[in-house]
């Protein structure tokens, strides 16, 4: 912990995902944005991380790596390319790292559901957006019901996907199957991501459906209030859209809307994600408050 009582963060990345996450790190009362990286000083994104009074840094991993004071928790808002070379150059400071690209290289969690592994990981992976978005869904489903296939359709505005992203959508829908067949242990699964031209920009919207035996609708409603009102305490914006359940298929549609940090209203892709990494980092802070207060002199 730093000077301020809170932990020293640093973002690596600074487009649609970095800036919004280091907005909401500043709202953080556990957390300390020490610094936001680019490779490019003429990023868009750096500029406004600097307007909101951050300090910035255009030398990329460098600029962490050479940091004269060490950080607690990293995220790496890039490309799933970049984080394996990432996580192994920075290993060596110690800090938690928490992925937010689809790289699979880090234990992928998810807060509601196994966030507690982020207390114990070194490296966290957030799997990506629509299955931030699905899983507590689908995971709180399947814990009562025999279930055989799962299927996941995330829709997401085209202006709230960056380019990152874009270079990683075959990465994001491998990783986001994966994810739920671990979460659920449902071996045949199903990960779509449309990316949405439309005029105005549609709502950030996942869309599960569930084929097995004995799914009813009064067990399957009960599961799924659950697991939104746990979503619910660190993300604001997400609600139900639907359910149905009819000859032993449910449906389930939600929908999340942004905070509005400094993304709009229909980047809930965006907000959901960001929002999750920065839960497990204080609930990581937290844990480091509590191990402090319980040392002996």
């Amino acid at each position: 912990m730093n000077q301020k009582g809170r932990l020293p963060v640093a973002v690596l990345g600074a487009g649609l995902i970095g800036v919004d996450l280091a907005a909401k790190i500043l709202r953080s009362e556990s957390l300390d944005c020490g610094l936001v990286v680019a490779r490019d000083g003429n990023a868009p994104g750096l500029r406004q991380a600097a307007a909101l009074g951050l300090p910035t840094s255009a030398y990329g991993i460098r600029s962490i790596l050479d940091a004269p004071e060490p950080f607690g928790v990293i995220f790496d808002a890039t490309n799933a390319s970049a984080h394996a070379e990432h996580a192994a150059q920075l290993r060596l400071l110690g800090a938690k790292l928490v992925d937010l690209t689809p790289s699979k290289v880090g234990r992928m969690v998810v807060p509601s559901v196994n966030g507690a592994d982020a207390l114990t990981c070194d490296n966290i992976s957030m799997i990506s957006c629509g299955g931030q978005a699905s899983i507590p869904i689908v995971h709180a489903i399947t814990r009562e019901h025999a279930v055989d296939y799962v299927e996941v359709v995330t829709t997401a505005a085209s202006p709230s996907v960056g380019r990152s992203t874009r270079l990683n959508l075959d990465e994001y829908v491998e990783t986001t199957q994966e994810a739920v067949r671990d979460f659920t242990g449902v071996k045949n699964v199903k990960a779509i991501l449309n990316v949405s031209p439309a005029r105005p920009p549609a709502t950030f919207r996942v869309a599960m459906s569930l084929r097995g035996e004995g799914l009813a609708a009064g067990s399957v409603e009960a599961a799924v209030k659950a697991a939104v009102e746990q979503v619910r305490t660190f993300v604001d914006g997400f609600r139900v859209a639907a359910t149905s359940v009819h000859d032993n298929t449910a449906f389930v549609a939600v929908e999340v809307t942004s905070s509005g940090d400094r993304i709009p209203w229909y980047a809930g892709n965006l907000d959901i994600i960001n929002s999750a990494a920065v839960h497990v980092a204080e609930r990581y802070a937290a844990a480091g408050l509590a191990s402090i207060g319980t040392e002996t002199p």
